[in-house]
C-alpha cells in the first residue's frame, strides 16, 4: 500500500536581535535585527529558496518582517501574516534581562517554561492561553496545504508550541529542544504520526560551504 504523502511544515524562528535584546525577555517587543541577523537571514532565505515551499505564514512582529526580507526578493511565496502567530507575552517579565528576572522574582530563567505552564508569571499569557492562539493557526496551515509545504516564521516560543502541539509533548518538555535564532525545524505530517526531520538547523552555521 502506498505511504500517504505528508504535510511538511518548516519551523523557522527568527535571526539574531539587537544586542540590548540578548538575554531579555522581549516578548511583545517589537525589536530590530542586529547586523549579524541580517546575515543569518540571507543565509536562511538561501536555504529556503532551494525548498518547495507553497506558502509562508508569518508573525506581523518587526524582527520577523526583517528576517523574511531576503526572501522576499527572490520570487518567494507573498508572507500571509497571521496575528496569532506574535511570541508569547511575559507580562511583568517584559524588557527584563534573565538576571532582573531571578533577583525581582526569585525564578531562574530557565524555567520560563514551567512558569508559563503554571499561569506563575505576573500579567503574563499562560500555556494554555498561548496555545490556544497558536493552535488554530497550525491547525488552518495544516488544512490549507495537506500534502504539501510550507514554512512558519516566527519566534522561539512559538516554535516550542506548535511542537508541543504536533508532538504531543507538555511545553515545559520542549526545553530540551534548542531553537536558535534563524533556525529551521522541519516536521512532516502524516495522518498516523509526525515524524521531526530536521531540528534546529540553523543554514548560516549548519550548512554546508
Amino acid at each position: 500500500m502506498q505511504r500517504p504523502s505528508p504535510t511538511h511544515l518548516f519551523l523557522v524562528r527568527h535571526a539574531e536581535v539587537e544586542e540590548r535584546y540578548h538575554r531579555v525577555f522581549g516578548g511583545r517587543i517589537d525589536m530590530e535585527l542586529s547586523p549579524r541577523g541580517r546575515e543569518q537571514s540571507a543565509a536562511l532565505a538561501g536555504w529556503l529558496q532551494r525548498r518547495r515551499l507553497d506558502a509562508i505564514y508569518a508573525s506581523p512582529m518587526k524582527r520577523v518582517q526583517q528576517t523574511l526580507g531576503p526572501l522576499a526578493v527572490n520570487g518567494a511565496p507573498r508572507p500571509v501574516l497571521l496575528d496569532g502567530l506574535r511570541e508569547v507575552d511575559f507580562g511583568d517579565w517584559t524588557g527584563l534581562s534573565w538576571d532582573e528576572v531571578r533577583r525581582k522574582f526569585h525564578v531562574s530563567a530557565f524555567e520560563w517554561l514551567n512558569q508559563l505552564e503554571r499561569a506563575s508569571i505576573p500579567n503574563a499569557e499562560n500555556a494554555a492561553t498561548f496555545r490556544a492562539r497558536v493552535e488554530p493557526c497550525l491547525r488552518q496551515i495544516h488544512a490549507s496545504h495537506s500534502g504539501g509545504s510550507a514554512a512558519i516564521v516566527c519566534h522561539g516560543g512559538v516554535v516550542r508550541m506548535m511542537l508541543s502541539i504536533l508532538l504531543d509533548l507538555p511545553l515545559p518538555k520542549t526545553s530540551v529542544f534548542e531553537i536558535d535564532y534563524a533556525s529551521v525545524s522541519h516536521v512532516a505530517i502524516f495522518p498516523h504520526k509526525t515524524e521531526v526531520q530536521l531540528l534546529n538547523f540553523a543554514p548560516w552555521r549548519d550548512a554546508a560551504p
